[in-house]
């Protein structure tokens, strides 16, 4: 896992228990590198031949040297898991079906008649607007603080969007609502006052912190379907193992070892 920082990330304990689970001869660590040491650290894994995952803030940056990205990974402009073949750099991004299959979780028969509430300006955002237009969705309302951001996002991973002034304008009438915005993150801050949505919402929150965010819980105790950024996680997390392996790795053995967490 390539990030800085990455001591809170939960990718060790959740790779490592599909690695055991699969009987590999295989281990995944944590790997800290600030964005002036990223170049040197790409050069160790290759000289490894090693592959793993990239988080915040590096994902952009290994796109831009990855000589090898795949059509996805371009798309999005952005890698989360990359390895070594033959000495080349190759790189895919992962968080596109992850959230495709959180979104399934949350909505099994599929989005075409959803009306979605994008939340979000940055990486995130765009991983989130592709997998929403590989599922289908036709109605996508995107707000960020920055709107000449969020329509430069939008245009550059070809999805059609309707550009929102605010928060509340973006969420009245819909039934899906992502949060790819870091806020709740650290703080108990929320980016829609739960009492404010439709009882029918469904919410995607791609923060996760111990114990979930602060909006999930406060939209679960409203009755709403929620979930935080950990089904994200863990189903990106599959994925990647797929790309690195070719082997299908144990979804529950991955729930189990998250602690105080069940297979939802």
């Amino acid at each position: 896992m390539l990030g800085h920082p990455v001591a809170q990330s939960l990718s060790p304990v959740l790779q490592d228990a599909a690695i055991r689970s699969a009987g590999l001869d295989a281990s995944y660590r944590r790997f800290d590198a600030t964005p002036e040491r990223l170049s040197a650290a790409l050069s160790e894994f290759a000289r490894d031949a090693a592959g793993g995952n990239v988080t915040m803030p590096h994902k952009e940056a290994v796109y831009a040297v990855t000589p090898h990205p795949s059509e996805l990974a371009h798309r999005v402009g952005a890698v989360n898991t990359f390895w070594h073949e033959h000495g080349e750099l190759f790189g895919h991004n992962t968080d596109v079906a992850g959230l495709m299959a959180t979104l399934r979780f949350l909505r099994p028969d599929g989005l075409l008649r959803e009306r979605v509430a994008l939340l979000g300006g940055g990486g995130s955002a765009a991983a989130a607007l592709v997998a929403l237009d590989m599922m289908g969705c036709q109605n996508i309302r995107l707000w960020a603080r920055s709107p000449h951001r969020a329509q430069a996002i939008a245009n550059r991973v070809h999805v059609s969007v309707h550009l929102m002034r605010s928060t509340a304008e973006a969420v009245e009438g819909a039934t899906l609502i992502v949060n790819a915005t870091p806020i709740g993150m650290h703080d108990d801050a929320m980016p829609v006052e739960p009492n404010a949505l439709d009882p029918a919402v469904a919410i995607a929150d791609l923060v996760y912190r111990p114990g979930e965010t602060p909006w999930v819980r406060a939209c679960r105790a409203r009755g709403l379907r929620a979930v935080d950024g950990l089904h994200m996680l863990v189903e990106q997390g599959a994925e990647a193992f797929r790309v690195w392996f070719d082997v299908e790795p144990s979804l529950s053995a991955m729930w189990a070892a998250l602690p105080a967490r069940a297979v939802p």
